[in-house]
């Protein structure tokens, strides 16, 4: 390991330890850029709007505290100069009746610091993490393609606790150490100004200690929370995908990594260790070198008869409680600094900004009939220079069923992803009946929309809950209809608990023909006028693809259905065919049509011959078409 440079370098504070030796930057979880700590402190400070009247209170006990310890440690001078000394016990019972109720104070206000404190920083720590939740649900789906969902975890848990130290219980610790010096320095001043004064020679010195310290440890306490971040991100992906790790034995490699930066968060936290183990010590030494020379001198003014004994213990107890405030603001800096680390990271989370927002004042039409068109789209991913939809021009009107099909990478699933509007064209425009998707609210759009998607998603809860959450406020006879039509009733009434069955984890416990007919009756329940299904029969074997075919067709029927495939013989029932290349459009008609005048489409379906699928859905039953609506004059001229 000679000659890396690790994060806890006095000389280079800010270098970066992969955990690997080489130097390089870490590829897992990038570091969050520095924010001052005025600035940190102004922007949690608003969370803090539930509890602040409970905030005075809070004072008021970190105040008095100081106080009934001092009376305490009083008493006790009282006791050696006015009882042991002169031999009179007459007044040991009322010193002892007082000492006991300054014990039950001390008492009572403790208890009433820790519960207080608890509840203001438990409501600090509800709002917080539940506006960071809020936020990060309102983020693009682009954010969450290029983050790691471990590192968001750690920032959603760990980090929201740490912010609550940094503003709250930290700075609360801080009222009570200057309370505490200002009561034990004004009874020292009261005993012996001269004295005291003696014993506040050093305290510069923990201030320069601390400050010495403060940069590093800040330092070392921002790499700490990013290699958690990282530690985390690794887990959840390793985890989340098991069965790949398992299948091709990738144990060994994943356990290196995850143990590569775990020894990185390894460092990063001996780091951090390292320089408060050994600003403890140091801070300590001048504790003792203050307190030797004080109970020096003191004891040079016992023997000269002008400090009396109970004076004299006095003065060492109340200076041993100096030192722990004195000692406690300059560790609490050092504090402060480890939590702004994580701090940082929450502000940088609630700094991204979605690329997809409501418009200023959004258009609210009528429901409409589910007519889909895209005009002229050009779209490119962001960070990325190529094109992925370049003039993708074509409509589904409402009751046709079109498909989207073509190679992998032609674009099939970015136009549903814009549909959808997780992303805005660059140029052109995605339009339902007739409305620049732009212009309607992200939540009146997607109510229009159902979605099955390949990766049947379905959340650890019941069958009943699976089936709600396509529409929120479904009774149970909607639920129980939408099953019908899925073809779920039947399996879902035999299992141990029929609709109250906990599915498990990613519905771990259906098979995958059954979770597709639950995400059936989910879209079934919804009842939305726009049906997107992107390769609904991707996964599954053929007779679960066959069964699956006729809730399709139920569901799709009557709706403006765009179908997403690569396999062109589940969509040759289609009434278009739209056949996307490298990210135009290639060719556009029916499965006939295309037949005859596309060789690249005829090859495709060759290919698809040559490994069969399922049996395509059936069509919606027959009917006339309407016409197209028009467009409304601002979206006529654009």
């Amino acid at each position: 390991m000679a000659g890396t440079k690790h994060v806890w370098s006095l000389r280079r504070p800010t270098a970066v330890d992969t955990g690997d030796g080489d130097g390089r930057a870490d590829p897992v979880v990038a570091p969050a850029p520095a924010v001052p700590l005025r600035r940190t402190f102004g922007r949690f400070w608003p969370y803090t709007r539930g509890g602040r009247r409970w905030l005075a209170l809070l004072l008021g006990f970190v105040l008095l505290g100081p106080v009934v310890d001092a009376a305490a440690i009083w008493l006790f001078k009282v006791v050696v100069d006015e009882v042991l000394v002169p031999h009179r016990l007459g007044l040991f019972l009322p010193i002892a009746l007082g000492y006991a109720g300054l014990t039950l104070a001390a008492g009572g206000l403790r208890f009433a610091d820790e519960t207080t404190s608890a509840w203001v920083s438990e409501r600090f720590l509800l709002a917080l993490r539940s506006d960071v939740f809020r936020h990060l649900q309102g983020l693009s789906l682009g954010f969450f393609e290029r983050r790691r969902l471990g590192d968001v975890l750690s920032r959603l848990t760990a980090d929201v606790e740490a912010v609550e130290t940094f503003l709250l219980s930290g700075v609360l610790d801080a009222v009570a150490y200057v309370a505490e010096l200002a009561v034990f320095l004004g009874v020292l001043f009261y005993l012996r100004w001269d004295l005291a004064a003696t014993a506040l020679l050093v305290a510069p010195l923990f201030w320069l200690t601390a400050r010495r310290f403060s940069a590093r440890v800040r330092a070392a306490s921002r790499e700490r929370r990013r290699r958690s971040g990282s530690v985390s991100a690794l887990a959840e992906e390793t985890l989340g995908n098991i069965a790949l790790v398992q299948a091709y034995n990738r144990q060994g490699w994943e356990q290196e990594r995850f143990e590569r930066e775990s020894l990185a968060r390894f460092r990063a936290t001996m780091a951090a260790t390292r320089l408060r183990a050994l600003f403890a010590p140091i801070v300590e030494m001048l504790e003792l070198v203050g307190a030797l020379v004080v109970l020096g001198l003191g004891a040079w003014e016992l023997a000269r008869g002008r400090l009396t004994l109970g004076e004299l213990l006095v003065f060492v107890a109340l200076l041993g409680r100096l030192y722990g405030p004195i000692r406690g603001i300059s560790r609490l800096s050092n504090g402060f600094y480890s939590a702004a680390a994580a701090a940082e990271r929450i502000i940088e989370l609630l700094d991204q900004r979605p690329q997809v927002a409501d418009p200023p004042v959004p258009l609210r039409p009528p429901r409409g009939r589910g007519a889909v068109a895209f005009d002229g789209v050009w779209f490119r991913y962001p960070g990325t220079t190529r094109v992925a939809l370049y003039d993708v021009s074509f409509r589904a009107e409402p009751g046709e069923t079109v498909a989207l099909v073509g190679e992998s990478g032609a674009g099939k699933s970015t136009a549903a992803k814009l549909l959808l509007r997780f992303y805005d064209p660059e140029r052109g425009a995605v339009r339902l009946d007739g409305f620049d998707l732009r212009e309607l609210a992200l939540t009146d759009l997607r109510e229009r929309i159902a979605v099955l998607l390949q990766e049947t998603l379905v959340i650890h809860g019941t069958v009943r809950e699976n089936i709600a959450y396509g529409r929120p406020g479904a009774t149970d006879a909607q639920i129980v209809a939408a099953a019908q039509a899925a073809d779920a009733d039947e399996f879902v009434r035999r299992l141990p608990q029929g609709y109250d069955t906990v599915v498990g984890q990613h519905g771990r416990l259906l098979s995958g023909g059954q979770r597709q007919r639950i995400a059936i009756a989910r879209a079934m329940v919804r009842d939305a006028p726009v049906l997107l299904l992107d390769e609904p029969t991707t996964g599954l074997d053929a007779e679960s693809g066959r069964r699956i075919l006729e809730p399709l067709g139920r569901l799709m029927s009557g709706r403006t259905t765009i179908i997403i495939s690569h396999n062109l013989l589940t969509v040759r029932n289609a009434d278009r065919i739209v056949l996307l290349r490298d990210g135009c459009v290639a060719a556009c008609g029916t499965h006939a049509e295309l037949l005859a005048r596309d060789d690249g489409y005829a090859r495709l379906v060759r290919l698809a011959q040559a490994d069969p699928a399922p049996d395509a859905p059936p069509p919606a039953p027959p009917r006339p078409a309407p016409p197209p609506a028009p467009l409304p004059q601002s979206q006529a001229s654009r």
